[in-house]
């Protein structure tokens, strides 16, 4: 469904300040495959989203989405293939406009041969957001005239969820889009985001510092490191390992101790 094969991309290339962030990366997911990623700060984890969805072009090698060649295509049209939800409420959304303008846009926006009028709010379409909405009661369905920077942080995340799903995409890009929240508030939108991506069957990838939940969410975790990945586990073996064991494998890969990232020690965020 995603195949990823020997991606570099090295930036100030030729520079004092010349940096590897992706290393002759391959990476293959499943229709489907719920794949959750982790690894230290500058591991190459949001550098990698960045390759998939377009935010530059890779030096070598080739992005396949669903057998189609990405590598070159630009971002804007891979947007339409691609959701993205972000560690920061606010990207993604345009805070001035309403959210039902706000879904509108996006809902359009992921339409291959969508009329350019048909961004219009009608009757129908927002009956359609404010059913979506009520599912998650998150207390926003009658709010609709709302200004999305009006919004908590974590009514933002849903429907900037809802934003990248109505339409269902290839892929969906989840970027430590709970980092920001209150515990209970992110416990509460990824509950949300496991009943959405499971009732549509998205391919998925997530960011997350938490190792606790890298373990528990999904069905497979991947860890990075200077831009390569040194661990890809799942099945048996994942279901039988502990924050502890994939903290040793790690060290037993690299021959390092792990980052003293607290943050991505603990079991919590």
């Amino acid at each position: 469904m995603l195949e990823i094969r020997n991606i570099t991309k090295v930036f100030e290339k030729g520079t004092v300040n010349e940096h590897v962030a992706i290393k002759d990366m391959s990476l293959s997911l499943k229709k489907g495959e719920f794949v959750t990623v982790v690894g230290s700060n500058g591991a190459g984890k949001s550098t990698l989203f960045n390759a998939i969805c377009g935010s530059f072009m890779v030096d070598d090698g080739k992005i396949l989405l669903d057998n189609e060649d990405i590598t070159y295509k630009s971002e804007h049209k891979r947007a339409r293939e691609i959701g993205r939800v972000f560690q920061d409420p606010m990207k993604g959304t345009a805070p001035h406009m309403t959210i039902e303008e706000n879904l509108a846009l996006a809902y359009t926006r992921s339409q291959r041969h969508a009329n350019p009028f048909s961004s219009a709010i009608t009757k129908k379409k927002t009956a359609f957001f404010r059913e979506n909405l009520a599912r998650y009661h998150m207390g926003i369905e009658d709010r609709m005239k709302t200004k999305i920077g009006l919004l908590s942080g974590g009514q933002r995340q849903v429907v900037t969820l809802l934003m990248c799903t109505l339409s269902v995409p290839k892929l969906l890009l989840l970027d430590e889009h709970t980092a920001a929240l209150d515990p209970a508030t992110a416990e509460k939108v990824m509950e949300i985001t496991k009943t959405i991506v499971a009732e549509n069957n998205i391919t998925t990838m997530m960011i997350t510092h938490n190792l606790k939940q890298s373990l528990s969410t999904g069905s497979r975790t991947i860890m990075l490191d200077s831009g390569e990945i040194i661990l890809d586990v799942n099945g048996k073996e994942r279901e039988n390992m502990s924050m502890e064991d994939l903290i040793q494998m790690y060290s037993m890969k690299k021959q390092k101790e792990f980052d003293n990232d607290r943050i991505l020690l603990s079991g919590e965020e």
